[in-house]
């Protein structure tokens, strides 16, 4: 399958630049894809659309400011860091912008906190170590930017205090992830005491959302792409909620494409419902055998994006692209401060 048949036409000012004032006042198509049909709703309605059949399964990762600004020592200059992961106590993987800036040996100070470079991978990013701190983490939370995504403007790269509060879910619960499960962005107190009230169930897992989830496609031929794989977890609470709806005959619903991902490959593993962790590197595309999934909450997402073809595995391609095609033309807000589909 050809990566041109994943694009589609937005005009830039339908690209969300800041979250609506109340997370669960954004709009929401609800998809029905036995009946190839679609209303226009409120993220509101969810608790009254949803049935006490369904299962809500979210992800419970917390962003954390993995945007530094850094500089070689003795030099003026502006280098950009991206932590992706932390590969031993003080070493991290880092995206360097500009990259010849930050080669290995070159010594940085990293707005006042010191590290080496140390390494160069052939994917273009860095190793970086830290000079030991008593609370490195913390120091990297104080001087650290929201990674937000470059279609989301910023003077000068800077986050705004609203981006600490609203590109993170209210359940967010364990640090680790670069970018924010967007789909969970728009649940709300209120919204969980309805859902209980209608017998809507839910449970949390963790995906830790890496830079590869967002790495461009660069292969015209899609089966080609390959995955960075990320760390996930489920617990034995959540483990069994999920069995003994699947057992029941129940409805899984995914919040998010992460936790979507989390499902299908324990599915492919035949998960029986029992505590878990690993590194999940699943690619769906259309054509994917789901074995989980019955339901999925998404923001609509990038064109020729992995998340643009996971969501048209689960739809049907052409469907889904006239899906976006209305979303557009109602004047839908897209992407992570966006609004949402539910598709069942």
């Amino acid at each position: 399958m050809k990566l041109s048949s994943f694009d589609y036409a937005l005009p830039e000012n339908l690209i969300a630049q800041h979250p609506l004032p109340l997370r669960d006042q954004s709009r929401m198509m609800v998809v029905r894809r036995r009946e190839r049909s679609w209303e226009h709703r409120s993220f509101a309605d969810l608790p009254g659309i949803l049935e006490p059949r369904h299962l809500l399964v979210m992800n419970n990762t917390r962003v954390f400011p993995a945007r530094l600004w850094a500089r070689r020592i003795g030099r003026e200059e502006r280098i950009e860091l991206l932590l992706l992961s932390e590969k031993s106590p003080g070493e991290w993987s880092v995206l360097a912008r500009p990259a010849r800036k930050a080669a290995p040996g070159d010594r940085l100070d990293v707005s006042g906190l010191r590290a080496e470079v140390t390494g160069a991978a052939e994917d273009g990013s860095r190793t970086i170590v830290f000079e030991p701190r008593a609370d490195l983490m913390g120091e990297i939370e104080r001087v650290g930017r929201i990674p937000l995504p470059p279609y989301i403007r910023r003077p000068a790269g800077l986050d705004l205090p609203e981006d600490r509060v609203r590109y993170q879910t209210v359940f967010a619960q364990h640090t680790g992830s670069v970018a924010a499960p967007t789909a969970g962005l728009h649940f709300t107190p209120e919204v969980f005491r309805r859902l209980d009230a209608a017998k809507v169930g839910r449970c949390e897992i963790l995906l830790h959302v890496g830079y590869g989830t967002f790495k461009p496609v660069r292969c015209e031929e899609i089966a080609a792409h390959r995955m960075d794989a990320e760390y996930f977890e489920v617990g034995a609470r959540a483990g069994a909620q999920i069995r003994e709806c699947k057992v029941r005959g129940g409805a899984l619903v995914a919040v998010g494409t992460t936790t979507t991902r989390v499902l299908e490959h324990l599915g492919r593993q035949g998960w029986t419902g029992e505590p878990c962790s690993g590194y999940a590197d699943l690619f769906i595309y259309p054509g994917f055998p789901f074995t989980m999934l019955d339901g999925l909450l998404t923001n609509f997402h990038l064109p020729r994006s992995t998340l643009l073809m996971l969501v048209c595995a689960f739809a049907g391609r052409e469907f889904m692209l006239e899906c976006y095609g209305e979303a557009v033309r109602q004047g839908y807000r897209f992407f992570s401060y966006g609004d949402c589909m539910l598709i069942l």
